[in-house]
């Protein structure tokens, strides 16, 4: 490498737009900003070389710039450099240049220095943009490393956008079975404490005594008895809605046609199913309450049965055998295990019926679950004092409320939730998935002066940045699409 006869001033102290120029190449290293600006081919754009420069190129310059000089220079061009920005002075305050012993005019040792340095540095750069190393006499250097420090594939995949929270595996909410309460002579009530209709009738709902009970943990299904009062059983029926009055021979409606579908479901038949209580459906009501150890009367009272959507399991039994029938009874629930979650409110847009999830159990193995049900949004409090009484708390207990939304998941596969009665669990819900899109991972996106994404795409001839539209992120990747983006290509990634 030879040094130019004629060079440009060196910038004084405090010259900002000073430069140092290499003639030839292309390319100009610019003393204010140390932007690097190809010209020609190998064009890189200048947002990409400044979020890569920082480890890479200034690796390269240093080994590059060792190539191109020799020991003795590189020591006194790392005093030097500092000095350019100080005003370019030697000790000695000489400036000026000297000749020699031929004739030549040349600067002083110090400024041949900086200026080789400085060319140096210009080659080590355009080694980073163009990867390839050369000399001005065409001799052999040895390679350069180029290219990005590590590098990962496009791959083609199924992204899913997902959350996971925390939830609880059990049979869901407990309602509670009450007695049913005596009416001024005339019909018992229903269930839950509603008052049935109609007139007297023969069936015999007053209270009695109970004398047998269900274990917590029975499962109850549609005949099966729920009590026995006075020794009479007191059967599950299946319905949306309660027996709320007395069925009998010429009445007609909705919970007609309910009690006639369970007497058919249960082996009674001789009757039409419909809307209509005939003779035929009091003759079959009559075989019932024979089998049922009660009166045979051919009508039907509110509290004859019990009515729920579908077998229930006894949770917890709230009174004993030999009690009064009065008051609460049991409580009960249904009979397949979900997941509920309280879920913050932020993530109220992830979930709807249908919205699929996986359910990770305390042993690490894992089930699929549905959302069945969208509650709305409650708040929960750490104190159910008034909100209005002094203290030093009640400002506090306002600060602690929580906006939550009940959300309940149906899990088909029983048998996986193994033998797990009740358990905390982590629910990963889905909210929205793509399906065969390329991604890489985040950490390969290169952001582009003016806007956008690009990235750095590793071939043989070397990289380049290649503009993407982004889709969806997650797992700590991001779907990508453009031009000459396709699964297998090379990006390159930071270590």
């Amino acid at each position: 490498m030879t040094t130019p006869d004629e060079t440009e001033p060196l910038p004084g102290r405090g010259d900002t737009s000073g430069a140092l120029e290499r003639h030839g190449s292309g390319e100009m290293v610019s003393g204010r900003t140390g932007v690097l600006t190809p010209s020609g081919n190998g064009e890189r754009p200048e947002g990409a070389l400044a979020k890569r420069s920082e480890g890479s190129v200034a690796e390269r310059r240093e080994g590059t710039a060792a190539e191109h000089r020799d020991g003795n220079a590189a020591e006194r061009s790392e005093a030097a450099v500092p000095e350019l920005a100080a005003g370019g002075e030697g000790d000695d305050g000489e400036s000026g240049e000297e000749t020699s012993g031929g004739g030549r005019r040349r600067r002083p040792l110090r400024t041949s220095l900086i200026v080789v340095a400085a060319i140096a540095v210009a080659a080590a750069a355009g080694i980073a943009a163009t990867g390839s190393l050369g000399g001005d006499n065409g001799g052999s250097a040895s390679a350069a490393p180029s290219g990005p420090p590590a590098t990962a594939k496009v791959q083609r995949t199924t992204l899913t956008d997902s959350e996971t929270v925390d939830g609880n595996l059990g049979f869901g909410d407990a309602t509670t079975v009450q007695a049913p309460a005596a009416a001024s002579g005339d019909t018992g009530a229903g269930q839950n404490g509603q008052n049935g209709q109609g007139g007297a009738t023969g069936a015999d709902t007053s209270a009695g005594t109970i004398t047998w009970l269900p274990e917590a943990g029975k499962v109850i299904r549609r005949g099966d008895p729920v009590y026995r009062v006075d020794q009479r059983q007191v059967p599950l029926l299946y319905g949306s809605f309660p027996l709320y009055r007395t069925l009998k021979d010429g009445t007609e409606g909705a919970d007609v046609k309910m009690l006639e579908k369970n007497l058919r479901a249960l082996g009674y038949t001789g009757f039409t199913v419909d809307d209509t209580y005939t003779s035929d459906t009091a003759d079959a009501v009559k075989k019932w309450q024979d089998d049922l150890n009660r009166t045979e009367t051919g009508t039907v009272a509110p509290g004859d049965a019990l009515v729920a959507d579908g077998a229930r399991r006894v949770a917890d039994l709230k009174t004993a055998t030999g009690a009064a029938l009065t008051g609460n009874l049991l409580t009960w629930t249904g009979t397949e295990r979900i997941v509920s979650v309280d879920l913050d409110v932020q993530f109220e847009d992830l979930v709807q019926k249908g919205t699929e999830a996986t359910v990770k159990l305390p042993d690490n193995s894992t089930v699929q679950a549905e959302v069945t049900d969208v509650g709305t949004p409650t708040t929960s409090q750490d104190n159910s004092g008034d909100s209005g009484s002094s203290g030093s708390g009640g400002s506090g207990d306002s600060n602690n409320n929580q906006v939550t939304l009940p959300v309940e998941l149906a899990v088909k596969d029983q048998k996986g939730l193994g033998r797990y009665q009740a358990a905390a669990v982590d629910v990963t819900l889905k909210a929205e998935s793509h399906k065969d899109v390329l991604v890489v991972p985040v950490n390969a996106l290169v952001a582009k002066r003016g806007g956008g994404y690009a990235v750095e795409v590793v071939s043989a001839d070397g990289t380049k940045l290649v503009p993407v539209k982004l889709g969806m992120f997650a797992d700590s990747k991001v779907e990508v699409s453009g031009t000459g983006i396709k699964e297998g290509t090379v990006v390159g990634v930071p270590k």
